[in-house]
């Protein structure tokens, strides 16, 4: 018999509806090529964590918003590191991995980050805007986000919010990467179309900058994403440090950048493993 592959619980909720995107495609093509060097079983969040202790390792995907089963992810994440259990992307990470607090800790450290405050006596921090973002701390998906006036932010409570500057942009680019090294960069040229995407050739100081989030963040195997925005003086701004379950618009790609993308996550598949490929 040949030898045996290692086991890999494959986690994603195929039925999400996540506006401009169809996770449930992506998520068919990465486990039609990651079953080439692994057996693997597909299944739902909600089950991960009865499911994951008969496999070698529990790899993260399009699994939808977590606020969605915010008790039985934080559960997850408890007893997974306990049972031993290896989960792609390590659950290590500092960004939105664990809410938002990264945004206000990279502002306070002086990164290039959309300035974020989460006290009314630091609103004076803000600089002026016509509109100002709300955003849940445990927010994803564009889920309870509110603009509002300047005024309305007077006498607010800050209840598990963090409040930024609704900043003007050319566009938005994200910088996708396995561990810490760059994949491809996709941008959206319309402001008012987010997940409209185009391939886009990062400049030396592009790659810098959004290397400096990867860094920054405490993951040596998984995949993360750096979207940022292009201010109108040409700046680059960290919008969010997506190290949870980005989805990746691999459909955008070339084939040669398809393939070259899952060669590379099998490796570090089999780096978190501590093992050699089987091929």
């Amino acid at each position: 018999m040949p030898p045996a592959q290692p086991s890999v619980l494959y986690v994603t909720d195929l039925a999400y509806q996540a506006r401009g995107r169809r996770y449930c495609d992506e998520d068919i093509f990465l486990t039609s090529r990651l079953r080439e060097d692994f057996d693997l079983a597909l299944c739902h969040p909600l089950d991960a964590s009865a499911l994951m202790d008969a496999f070698d390792m529990v790899v993260v995907r399009n699994s939808g918003p977590v606020l969605h089963y915010a008790a039985q992810y934080a559960a997850f994440r408890d007893r997974a590191p306990g049972s031993g259990t290896r989960v792609y992307t390590q659950l290590t990470g500092k960004a939105d991995q664990a809410g938002k607090q990264y945004l206000l800790d990279l502002c306070s450290e002086g990164y290039p980050v959309i300035a974020t405050v989460d006290r009314p006596e630091d609103l004076g921090r803000l600089p002026d805007a016509a509109e100002y973002v709300i955003k849940p701390r445990l927010g994803a998906d564009s889920i309870g986000l509110e603009f509002v006036t300047r005024d309305r932010l007077e006498g607010m409570v800050f209840d598990g919010v963090l409040v930024q500057p609704r900043i003007r942009f050319r566009y938005e680019v994200s910088f996708y990467f396995i561990d810490r090294a760059f994949q491809y960069a996709l941008y959206a040229p319309h402001p008012d179309r987010r997940w409209v995407l185009e391939r886009y050739g990062p400049t030396e100081a592009d790659l810098e900058f959004a290397q400096r989030f990867v860094d920054w963040n405490d993951i040596e195997h998984g995949i993360q994403r750096v979207d940022a925005c292009r201010t109108p003086d040409g700046e680059l701004l960290l919008v969010e440090l997506e190290d949870l379950n980005p989805y990746l618009s691999l459909d955008l790609l070339d084939g040669e950048a398809r393939d070259s993308f899952v060669a590379n996550m099998k490796a570090s598949l089999y780096g978190l493993l501590g093992a050699a490929p089987s091929s």
